[in-house]
């Protein structure tokens, strides 16, 4: 069983504190149905886990039995994996922004207008668009490191998805934080694409991506969905993205509207992060 399955029961119970926490300071941080779709989608990304963990041990194993460059088991070659893993995350949860395809796979997370640790829960259902950034991994560390390393970064990603914890000072020149991660979650158009990072909040400072929290963020996505059915969050932008592919008029703007950046259409005139900033006279989403 991994980490995220045991860890369960304790983020039903900070659930439940949070919650406790924001009635008695007069705060609405949650909405009953909105919350439901999160514990839904978290559940069915729970098993779409486990399934395609179990599909999935056979290659990270192949690879790493086959490798020279492993560095072995002990401390210090753990903390490598866990950077290493989350340096991984950063170039995984970056393009799952920049690639539609991987988009329609990371969507359901941004799909709440809410902001609670319930959101930490809204997962995807097609754990398997990880497999390109991972699976390098086991040339170097073991299936076991791997999949440690990651389950401590899926918990630590857990507590920052709060409205109720403010900014935390010089913690935050280093280490990704609620503030950080508000803006990852924000539609506003200055925070689109931004602050990618899993743990260490230094890999969008060095690579481009960092936005710190100015005006207060409005939660979603540039065009919300209405829904609360859980299979339809999980999988309504597969559906968009492949309708597109299908009825677009050549092979080069099918693959366009497969590989570009959501809101991408192939005469110019779509709508993608930057494209938006740019409109608004904001830095495009590749500056610093």
């Amino acid at each position: 069983m991994d980490l995220t399955t045991l860890a369960s029961p304790l983020f039903l119970l900070l659930l439940a504190v949070e919650f406790a926490v924001a009635r008695a300071q007069g705060r609405d941080i949650q909405e009953t149905r909105d919350t439901l779709t999160s514990l839904s989608l978290g559940v069915g990304s729970l098993v779409a886990g486990a399934a395609w963990k179990t599909a999935a041990a056979g290659l990270y194993v192949t690879v790493h039995r086959q490798t020279p460059f492993a560095l072995g088991e002990g401390p210090w070659p753990f903390v490598a994996a866990l950077v290493a893993v989350d340096f991984a995350y950063y170039w995984f949860h970056r393009l799952h922004h920049e690639v539609r395809v991987l988009w329609a796979s990371h969507v359901p997370h941004h799909s709440s207008q809410r902001y609670n640790l319930s959101t930490a829960l809204r997962q995807s259902w097609t754990p398997f668009t990880g497999l390109p950034f991972y699976l390098p991994l086991a040339f170097f560390f073991s299936p076991a490191q791997i999949a440690t390393a990651y389950g401590i970064n899926l918990l630590y990603q857990f507590w920052i998805h709060t409205e109720l914890i403010d900014r935390l000072g010089p913690f935050e020149w280093v280490f990704n934080t609620p503030s950080h991660h508000r803006v990852h979650h924000g539609a506003n158009v200055q925070y689109l694409d931004r602050n990618y990072a899993g743990i260490l909040i230094v890999w969008d400072r060095w690579f481009g991506s960092f936005e710190p929290e100015r005006e207060r963020v409005r939660y979603g996505l540039t065009k919300n969905i209405t829904s609360a059915n859980p299979v339809y969050a999980a999988f309504h932008e597969f559906v968009a993205v492949f309708r597109d592919a299908l009825r677009a008029p050549s092979l080069r703007n099918a693959v366009g509207f497969l590989l570009q950046p959501p809101g991408w259409k192939p005469n110019g005139a779509g709508a993608t992060a930057t494209d938006l900033k740019r409109m608004a006279g904001l830095p495009g989403a590749l500056s610093s």
